[in-house]
């Protein structure tokens, strides 16, 4: 598949632009449901593990663009208007308007982290907007569990914050119909979890780095599209 202008990769189900999603691509805009991990705005860095991006037995320090506030994350929801939207956040910023339900990553595989500390996160908020969402009896739980070692999705996938494919694929299993948007696509979970529900998908990343870790790692996926008509 050749690549032009900064159309990255295309598919049947997925498509991923390189860029900016608030000024340089905004196809997202004509999705149907927001699912997306955007800066946090908490100014988020430091030292991810081994990254395959920067070549083997580097683990140099990293920041997360744009994380410097919720600006981004805040403008790109204006832009989504009351449309149906699944965010990641930290409680350490404002949640997003209009939040309707609060759901928690429980990360269960997270590392044991520092020998000598009082506390170690290992939940993050999910904020559910809009109307639309799937019922079920009984009702998913807002505390949703993963067990994946958390430094090792970082080390093998080579992104700071890689969201589990099963976390992913559970959320938009709640999501209404219709194409997914993912402006803030990073390791391309969203992506990923979309096709393998066979639901079509439009991502957009800013940084060239990861819409390559995103390309990769859907060419390496092999998928039956046949099975999902």
């Amino acid at each position: 598949m050749g690549r032009r202008l900064s159309l990255y990769y295309q598919d049947d189900y997925i498509t991923l632009y390189h860029g900016d999603c608030l000024t340089e691509h905004r196809e997202w805009l004509g999705a149907d449901v927001l699912v997306t991990d955007p800066p946090y705005g908490i100014k988020l860095s430091g030292e991810w593990g081994t990254f395959r991006v920067d070549g083997p037995k580097k683990s140099p320090k990293r920041s997360i663009a744009n994380d410097n506030s919720t600006a981004c994350r805040d403008e790109a929801l204006r832009e989504w208007t009351s449309r149906p939207a699944v965010v990641f956040g930290s409680w350490r910023s404002a949640r997003p308007m209009g939040t309707r339900h609060r759901l928690i990553w429980h990360k269960a595989g997270a590392s044991p982290g520092p020998a000598n500390s009082t506390f170690l996160p290992n939940d993050e908020e999910i904020y559910i907007l809009g109307d639309g969402f799937i019922k079920s009896s009984p009702p998913q739980r807002t505390v949703i569990t993963t067990k994946e070692g958390r430094g090792t999705q970082v080390r093998d996938i080579g992104h700071p914050t890689p969201k589990p494919i099963d976390l992913m694929e559970t959320l938009i299993g709640r999501c209404p119909p219709g194409v997914i948007a993912d402006p803030f696509a990073g390791s391309g979970a969203t992506l990923i979890a979309a096709r393998n529900l066979g639901r079509k998908s439009i991502g957009v990343e800013l940084e060239e780095k990861y819409c390559e870790i995103i390309a990769k790692r859907l060419d390496q996926q092999v998928i039956d599209f046949g099975s999902l008509v």
